[in-house]
């Protein structure tokens, strides 16, 4: 596909991350874009801002004029529109041009050279850290990033076509769209089953990944990864590591050992160890680039995080809390270990949302001993995205699993006073569905009782 011979381009689906962020490319490509979707959020928020018309009602006949030429008009979706759109089915059965955000993404990037960072934990973050490392290194780079970088309030910066930094996202094999120059993978671990059945779907995915990655390209793989590729990770072992790792301030200090040379006295505010390797990542990357090191020690040292990633709202005190987007086993591990090494004598309380009936059926073992950690769990109702519900697989079911002195079902809408009676000084809100809309909420109501 000709994208230049594109004059409007239509997003079903536009709020979601990965469209948002698209939608704002073609933007300053000086496309017309519009788009649909269900609910305002503070991406649409944004877009609209920016002077994207947006339809919150599945209705082709509210659909702008300029969108009737097939020949210049291409129609994008994600794989969590339902079968029933509307506006989808309408399109499509008059013929239009309609292909996936992956597809999309693969045709822009193909535009110059590609990093692409890979993972089923620590893409988002380390892709963040990485956009932030080469802007403020002044390397011209668009990117595309699955979360909201605190830095730039935002999932999109655009600096041109001829460098591209992208989030490679396995789901719905979204990223064999891509043939990366340069990239890295966080980590492999069973996820998606829905997609790839089992562990070895999952692993044959990202092996065809790989085989994408240009002839001349550089890959790194995080160090427990058993690929013949240079690894990157905290073992004196691995080709890129990080060593002698303090905390002052509630901030890491740290040095990074490379096969070329060593780097003394870098300073990073991310709480966790994952969070320092996703770090070194970026680190990494940058250098290959050629990146000046003051200059990515500076950057590194600013970084302020990921919206939704081991995100402070009230940090005093008497009460601390914490949201993330954690939604697996390993990431709501990460988490906590990440609070212990902060917190280590202090109980903590969290609140989970599950996301998705096929996942909670696929690790709900997993889900419950993760969760059994905390000294208190509030459980949230499953939250279904694009799913229907599974017989038999249900919050209540997941709860009656775990081993927490304190465990309860609660409604949403009672989860700020619910997390208020307990009274713990530590809480945390965890989980990939709607629970990131109560963070409000819920600060206000410690903030009062404080």
């Amino acid at each position: 596909m000709n994208l230049d011979k594109i004059d409007n381009i239509f997003f079903i689906g536009i709020g979601g991350m990965g469209m948002s962020s698209l939608a704002e490319y073609f933007i300053n490509e000086n496309k017309y874009v519009c788009g649909y979707d269900r609910d305002a959020s503070e991406n649409t928020d944004r877009l609209q801002k920016l002077g994207i018309e947006i339809l919150f009602k599945d209705s082709f006949e509210k659909v702008n004029s300029r969108f009737s030429n097939k020949d210049d008009t291409l129609i994008v979706y994600t794989p969590a529109i339902p079968a029933s759109n509307n506006l989808l089915s309408e399109f499509s059965d008059n013929k239009f041009t309609c292909i996936k955000r992956a597809e999309l993404l693969g045709l822009v990037v193909k535009k110059g050279k590609c990093i692409a960072i890979a993972g089923t934990h620590g893409k988002t973050t380390t892709t963040s850290i990485l956009a932030h490392l080469l802007n403020s290194s002044n390397i011209s780079t668009t990117s595309f990033i699955g979360g909201i970088s605190e830095n730039y309030n935002s999932n999109f910066l655009y600096n041109g076509n001829k460098l591209f930094l992208v989030e490679a996202d396995e789901y719905d094999k979204s990223f064999l769209n891509l043939t990366p120059n340069y990239a890295c993978i966080t980590s492999i671990d069973p996820d998606h089953l829905d997609i790839y059945n089992d562990f070895k779907g999952v692993e044959s995915g990202f092996i065809s990944f790989i085989n994408n990655i240009q002839s001349d390209g550089f890959l790194i793989v995080q160090e427990n990864l058993d690929y013949d590729y240079p690894k990157y990770g905290l073992s004196p072992n691995s080709d890129y590591s990080i060593e002698n790792i303090r905390i002052q301030d509630e901030n890491y200090l740290f040095d990074i050992r490379t096969p070329e040379s060593n780097y003394k006295n870098l300073k990073f505010s991310i709480p966790g160890k994952h969070n320092l390797m996703n770090a070194l990542a970026a680190f990494v990357i940058s250098i290959q680039l050629g990146c000046e090191i003051n200059l990515l020690k500076s950057a590194l040292e600013s970084f302020k995080g990921v919206k939704r990633r081991f995100t402070y709202h009230l940090r005093t005190k008497d009460r601390v809390y914490i949201d993330d987007y954690a939604h697996h086993p390993k990431e709501i591990n990460s988490v906590y270990s990440a609070i212990k090494e902060i917190y280590p004598k202090q109980d903590i309380l969290v609140a989970f949302q599950p996301h998705l009936f096929s996942r909670t059926r696929d690790f709900v073992e997993g889900f419950a001993d993760s969760l059994s950690q905390f000294d208190a769990v509030l459980l949230l109702d499953i939250y279904p995205a694009r799913e229907t519900p599974i017989d038999g697989v249900s919050s209540s079911w997941l709860l009656d699993k775990i081993n927490s002195p304190i465990k309860k079902l609660v409604d949403k809408s009672d989860l700020s006073t619910e997390i208020l009676n307990q009274n713990m000084k530590i809480n945390l809100t965890l989980g990939a569905g709607d629970i990131g809309d109560e963070c409000m909420n819920i600060k206000k109501t410690l903030e009062y009782e404080n």
